[in-house]
């Protein structure tokens, strides 16, 4: 590619789009002026030596790179045309055969990055059409290592099922601080006192999973040997179906995520 890299994010108003945008100016993949965004009501007061627009072919237009960081449903009124240009999309269902016809494009990737990519600990599965060259999956490793991990997946169905794993993010860790929290609260604790007490504990538990890199079943297995209070509470959640349920939750976000990608 001759010159500078020349990056468009629609959506790049959103939470979404705005951490990936920050991520890409902090690990120097675009520069401030070769960055456009866009907007559906109002500009944010950000990026401001960055190109903001509320026209989403204009964005396109001066972009060699086209991320769309949407709701699905938004995206199915879009019009905008990108031939000849990577189109990137991070949206839940939208399957690469749809992105190449919406778009005129055949260079296209399906990404699931998370809104950890806020603090550059996002984990983003990806996968591209066969007309995805080298080049262009350098750049699509780039953005998604400044935040966090990435990797290509073998298939459409395994985005899918990612979709609901990884692509909730902080949403299951949190819903079991939020029971957690509850609870603690309920047997008498000052909310102050349970919130940080939880949110301590799940932020230790990710930079331990983080730092030594173990499987989750050797550390579930390392307590459970211990036989004390700790495999108590393991043995007694279980069997009130902890396993059962996350396994129907992951099935529910995987059928969601099928059906978001159908023609409306």
């Amino acid at each position: 590619m001759d010159g500078p890299l020349k990056v468009g994010i629609v959506g790049g108003a959103g939470w979404l789009g705005g951490a990936i945008a920050e991520a890409m100016l902090e690990a120097g993949i675009v520069r401030a002026g070769d960055l456009s965004l866009s907007y559906r009501s109002r500009q944010p007061d950000r990026f401001t030596g960055s190109f903001w627009t509320a026209d989403n072919q204009a964005l396109a237009d001066r972009s060699d790179v086209v991320l769309l960081c949407v709701r699905p449903a938004d995206w199915q009124e879009m019009t905008v045309r990108a031939e000849g240009k990577l189109v990137i999309s991070v949206m839940a269902g939208i399957r690469l055969d749809a992105l190449c016809s919406r778009h005129g494009t055949v260079r296209a990737v399906r990404a699931l990055p998370n809104a950890a990519a806020e603090v550059r600990s996002s984990y983003t599965p990806w996968i591209a059409t066969a007309a995805v060259d080298e080049s262009d999956r350098a750049i699509v490793c780039a953005i998604f290592d400044a935040c966090g991990l990435q990797d290509e997946v073998a298939s459409e169905t395994e985005i899918d099922y990612l979709t609901g794993l990884t692509g909730s993010g902080p949403a299951f860790p949190a819903l079991l601080a939020e029971a957690m929290m509850n609870d603690a609260v309920a047997h008498g604790l000052t909310h102050d006192v349970a919130r940080r007490a939880v949110n301590t504990l799940i932020v230790g538990a990710g930079r331990l999973l983080e730092g030594r890199d173990d499987c989750p079943t050797d550390i579930v297995d390392t307590f459970l040997a211990y036989r004390g209070t700790t495999a108590a509470a393991i043995e007694e959640m279980r069997a009130a179906g902890l396993d059962a349920a996350v396994a129907r939750g992951l099935a529910a976000a995987f059928t969601k995520s099928v059906r978001m990608g159908a023609p409306s």
